[in-house]
């Protein structure tokens, strides 16, 4: 606190100057928005980015710097950036090898080099969108793969963990050296990288048709390794499976909150967890084809949010998209976030509101608190959706919801210092004390002749020029890695010795 009042006494004196002055003032800014809106960047196939492998390290950047400004153009407020999709890496990993998705050759990193996942996290936080990694946790080769298997894949390193399944390579989520070996991987980019989130897909054991395989997942031998250990009951091979993934997502989501609790679990599982739940849906039941018992963590609270891959129109009967957005909000008695996976590779196959009426459906819906796209590709090549969620959908800038359940405190009060008047570059300059150093954003908010307007800007910033312009009002909160917001500062334009009349905007609200 002593930086914050040392930034106070510094300032106090400059907040009065020339004829239009700013005073502190007491009157209360609009409440702003808290609202998840992300997007699904894929990178298995070069389904989004890079548009191929082999790129140069510039048309990479690029590439993703395009995404990012038109995430950021569109008021979404985060990506998920697929950085694991088959026991490969789009990052520095010093433990698996370089994903051929990049390169072109599994293994071969950048060049010239650059780390992928740093530079995205950085350009990210540089637009006020957060940064979710996004892993799949047992897939070890996708079909698509064309290049030669690198030496320090797992399928070299630790054949005894990967089973050969249809088309694919993949992991056996029985053996408990697969569980020590992806945790490894996902702590590695918990420690070592300022992502916001980590996320998976909805890939737990394998499904049958999607592999291309006309038998059982091979787990033969760790399923006999389960039968000879201890003594007891012992689970049916159904349940048994199940468990291997329940134990799996509580681990991944203890080891997460101790070593960074800021830090956001989240699962996107497919969006109908059995037949029959609400009584008339119909589709594959996740809960005994890939054996995600999905339901059970979100109850558990074992993750800070949770995604279903609600990939189908409202007016479908037996996969009504209103009709499993409510059931998944009763299922969520820990009360987590809550943001359905919305299917925008369909969307233009649907009519052209589909998508923004799910939203609005979904923010009509107790207990929703945002959505994410699938994917950046179709999203952004689709004009009229992409029109529509900016000018109509996305009117104002929104802020993450907080991690309200972690109990975590706020942000003080910030300081705020104006210069430039008579310059004609007004300047704000931003005071935050030593304990909030690390906070994420500062929301600003500005009216002028009667209108607000929100910008979220990054936490490491310290100065923000107006320009020739003087709003009337400033309004400066600052929020933590939590999402949890400071008391708000404000600033407010008056003539020399006028006194602020307090709060006067009857709708204002905490932010």
């Amino acid at each position: 606190m002593k930086v914050l009042r040392l930034a106070a006494a510094f300032f106090a004196p400059a907040f009065v100057a020339g004829a239009a002055g700013y005073q502190p003032s007491a009157l209360v800014p609009p409440g702003t928005l808290r609202e998840f809106r992300g997007v699904w960047v894929a990178t298995v196939a070069n389904i989004d980015w890079p548009s191929k492998p082999g790129l140069t390290t510039a048309q990479q950047k690029r590439e993703l710097i395009e995404i990012l400004d038109r995430t950021a153009q569109l008021k979404l407020n985060a990506v998920l950036l697929q950085v694991r999709p088959a026991c490969d890496a789009l990052y520095a990993s010093p433990i698996e090898p370089w994903s051929e998705y990049l390169t072109g050759t599994m293994g071969k990193a950048p060049q010239p080099f650059y780390d992928p996942l740093a530079f995205a996290v950085e350009e990210a936080h540089r637009r006020g969108l957060e940064l979710h990694a996004w892993f799949n946790p047992y897939r070890a080769l996708h079909f698509t793969s064309k290049s030669r298997i690198a030496p320090n894949h797992v399928s070299k390193t630790h054949p005894d963990l990967v089973r050969k399944y249809g088309n694919y390579l993949w992991l056996d989520p029985g053996e408990p050296g697969v569980r020590d070996y992806t945790l490894s991987v996902v702590m590695d980019v918990v420690k070592r990288y300022d992502i916001d989130g980590v996320h998976f897909d909805d890939y737990f054991y394998p499904d049958r048709g999607d592999s291309g395989a006309d038998s059982d997942f091979p787990d033969e031998s760790s399923w006999r390794k389960y039968l000879a250990g201890g003594s007891g009951a012992r689970m049916s091979r159904e349940d048994w499976r199940r468990e291997n993934v329940n134990a799996f997502v509580e681990r991944v989501y203890d080891s997460i909150k101790a070593a960074k609790p800021w830090v956001k679990f989240g699962i996107s599982p497919r969006g109908i967890w059995r037949p029959g739940y609400p009584p008339q849906i119909k589709g594959m039941d996740a809960w005994g084809n890939v054996y995600a018992d999905s339901r059970k963590w979100l109850a558990n609270g074992w993750l800070d949010y949770f995604t279903p891959q609600l990939y189908w129109p409202i007016e479908s009967k037996e996969q009504s998209f209103g009709a499993l957005l409510k059931w998944w909000s009763q299922q969520n008695t820990k009360g987590r976030d809550l943001w359905p996976g919305l299917n925008a590779t369909r969307a233009n196959q649907w009519r052209p509101d589909e998508i923004p009426d799910q939203i609005r459906r979904a923010r009509n819906q107790p207990g929703i608190t945002g959505y994410v796209c699938y994917n950046a590709s179709s999203l952004f090549g689709n004009e009229s959706l992409s029109t529509t969620l900016e000018q109509e959908i996305n009117v104002q800038p929104a802020l993450v919801p907080p991690l309200s359940w972690l109990h975590a405190g706020a942000p003080a009060k910030p300081a705020l210092y104006l210069s430039g008047f008579t310059s004609g570059n007004l300047r704000l300059w931003m005071g935050k004390s030593s304990q909030d150093a690390q906070s994420r954003w500062w929301l600003l908010q500005t009216c002028s002749n009667g209108t607000w307007t929100s910008e979220i800007l990054p936490g490491t910033v310290r100065v923000k020029s107006f320009g020739t312009s003087q709003p009337d009002v400033i309004a400066l909160t600052l929020i933590n890695r939590f999402g949890n917001a400071s008391p708000v500062a404000v600033l407010e334009k008056k003539p020399p010795g006028a006194v602020s009349p307090g709060a006067r905007n009857e709708n204002g609200a905490k932010n």
